[in-house]
């Protein structure tokens, strides 16, 4: 073998980054062969110049005879993911499993336990063959009633009786009756769907930080209701999982 072709195959491993070792075991041979390669005492057989050329990025020519080469582009997917882009859509598969589809009829995102499926008419989205979104409407005649019911107007109405009577903080305290015009409504979703996760709990859990630090002064360690937050979430959360098991 020609020693300039060596000497090409070589700067090509140099360029790369590779040692002989690495360069040997990305095409499956002996780091001795590469090494006499380099040296010229031998020659890559086809298949493996074919193997150097697309490791390298170069063409053949490019390979050994260091002509420039107009470079092939760079393959999308991993050795284990299967990635498809055509104008018909871009499709991925990953190698655990999960599926994504984007094309004309929308997204479509398929997962071990979630799937997700958009398109120009609605949004539907399951979780352990639950549907999370959109949620089922809550046929309830006592629960219609109660969202109907006008509870801002009576927060406002409390608010003025607690100032005008100076009753429960007057007008300095009773502000925070509006703090729990979100906790109402929040509180009829988590009953009626059962999941304690659609009850407002950071808002309640402002409204005792702020009472207990403006009557009682502690504002210390009063702030420890904070962490309470997403303890509560994870038990909510949890619970509702064992719900949807059993």
């Amino acid at each position: 073998m020609d020693k300039n072709i060596g000497e090409k195959l070589y700067q090509h491993r140099k360029a790369a980054g590779f040692s002989q070792e690495e360069l040997a075991d990305k095409i499956g041979v002996s780091r001795q062969a590469v090494s006499k390669w380099e040296k010229g005492e031998s020659s890559p057989d086809t298949e493996n110049l074919i193997a150097l050329s697309k490791l390298y990025n170069v063409s053949l020519d490019g390979l050994v005879f260091g002509e420039k080469a107009e470079e092939k582009p760079e393959e999308p997917q991993s050795e284990n993911d299967k990635v498809d882009i055509s104008p018909a859509g871009i499709h991925v598969e990953s190698r655990t499993g999960d599926k994504v589809n984007i094309d004309l009829t929308g997204i479509h995102v398929d997962t071990a336990d979630t799937n997700v499926h958009i398109d120009k008419n609605d949004v539907n989205v399951t979780e352990n063959g639950h549907v999370v979104f959109p949620q089922k409407p809550i046929d309830s005649r006592a629960f219609r009633f109660f969202k109907r019911f006008p509870y801002p107007i009576v927060a406002v109405i409390l608010y003025i009786l607690f100032g005008s009577l100076e009753i429960c903080g007057g007008w300095g305290l009773g502000w925070l009756v509006f703090l729990t015009i979100p906790l109402y409504y929040t509180l009829l979703d988590a009953i009626a769907r059962k999941n304690a996760s659609e009850f407002c709990y950071p808002v309640l859990a402002a409204m005792i930080y702020l009472y207990v630090g403006m009557v009682n002064e502690f504002w210390h360690p009063g702030w420890l209701i904070f962490l309470t937050i997403p303890v509560y979430y994870f038990l909510a959360d949890f619970i509702k999982k064992l719900c949807q098991k059993h």
